[in-house]
């Protein structure tokens, strides 16, 4: 699971406006690092650009999944990620995000801002943040947690069953001493009776 692009946006017309993004492109070669960090810039503004405002969506590309939530004031944020990653977890990234650039820019610097003119630092923190997604997810965490706990319990439950099996046999086997053991009191006590009598 890999992050490799966290994008701010700002979806006016006809074109979408960068804001501001993080990229992690350690993972390419050193000499397509450039050119991977530009088609993931105009990925992210066409994504934006073909997106309803009050929307989210994830698109395929390849290995890769583009996931973008566009808000009804035309903020809009893109996680570029590989298809493992949580979707679930990218969105959750994308609105707080989203929440925080709102709160610390001015609206008014939206449509004629630029990553030169922006100042927002906090994107490659999330962006290094949510590498691992049950670290920075709650419910991720959770959500790993009780897989863990589920393993063990279906663990246990075999084991029980073996156990389970185990007992059959030794009940049946009980019942069988019992019935051994029945005969045996009453071929004692027959020896016994007859002892009695003298």
């Amino acid at each position: 699971m890999k992050l490799y692009s966290l994008s701010v946006l700002y979806k006016s017309e006809p074109k979408a406006v960068l804001l501001q993004a993080a990229y992690d492109v350690s993972s390419f070669s050193f000499f397509q690092r450039s050119s991977v960090q530009e088609f993931m810039t105009f990925t992210s503004q066409l994504i934006v650009e073909r997106s309803a405002k009050g929307s989210r969506a994830s698109v395929k590309q390849q290995e890769y999944l583009c996931h973008v939530y566009v808000r009804n004031d035309a903020l809009a944020g893109v996680v570029i990620a590989d298809s493992e990653y949580p979707s679930r977890v990218a969105f959750s990234l994308l609105e707080k995000v989203l929440d925080e650039f709102s709160q610390k820019v001015d609206r008014i610097d939206w449509p004629v801002g630029s990553p030169a003119t922006i100042h927002y630092s906090a994107l490659e923190d999330h962006l290094s943040r949510y590498q691992n997604p049950r670290e920075a997810d709650p419910m991720s965490k959770v959500q790993a947690e009780l897989d863990e706990t589920k393993i063990i319990l279906h663990n246990t439950m075999e084991s029980l069953l073996e156990r389970g099996e185990k007992l059959d046999d030794l009940v049946s086997k009980s019942e069988v001493l019992g019935t051994q053991s029945k005969a045996f009191y009453k071929t004692a006590r027959k020896q016994n009776s007859c002892c009695a009598v003298m």
